[in-house]
């Protein structure tokens, strides 16, 4: 079953290309990257089972990795927080400051906090302590443990703040 978190890696994944590859037409990118996702499940397959009989049954390789709903949720995740890129980057800024600039910060690091700045700033309708889990998740997931301890830090800092606020 693919799941909301799926869709966050996925969403984090986009991000992470379109950090290292700036000027990137994300209307090309975005099916780009579902295709690749679907040719890579493909070689694992046949990497496993090189007879393997694949068959598209006419789906879009959007629709062969995810449910149109977890995509879309996925997608709108990746244009809110490049949309929004450069408030989120100023806030995240102020809270890393001096101690750890953003370009010492590592690109799976820096882009699991800006999409759990995103989250808990321009989406009240998802829990924060949820986004806090999941942040905590990716970036243990697809960096190390240190990295969840670091964006922790950070998110319970921005958690903090917004529940003084009483958002």
């Amino acid at each position: 079953m693919v799941t909301r978190r799926h869709g966050r890696e996925w969403a984090l994944q986009m991000l992470f290309q379109a950090d290292l590859n700036p000027g990137l037409d994300l209307e090309e990118t975005i099916p780009a990257f579902w295709r690749q996702q679907w040719t890579c499940r493909v070689e694992a397959i046949r990497d496993k089972d090189p007879d393997a009989n694949i068959r598209a049954k006419g789906e879009t390789a959007e629709d062969r990795i995810a449910p149109p709903k977890i995509r879309l949720f996925a997608e709108e995740l990746v244009r809110g927080v490049l949309r929004n890129l450069a408030a989120i980057d100023d806030r995240l800024d102020a809270y890393v400051g001096e101690n750890w600039p953003m370009h010492r910060m590592g690109s799976v690091e820096r882009n699991v906090l800006r999409l759990a700045f995103y989250e808990m700033l321009f989406t009240p309708e998802i829990p924060r302590p949820v986004v806090l889990n999941e942040a905590i998740d990716l970036a243990k997931y697809f960096s190390n443990a240190d990295a969840g301890r670091f964006v922790n830090g950070i998110l319970d800092k921005l958690n903090k703040e917004l529940a003084a606020q009483g958002k």
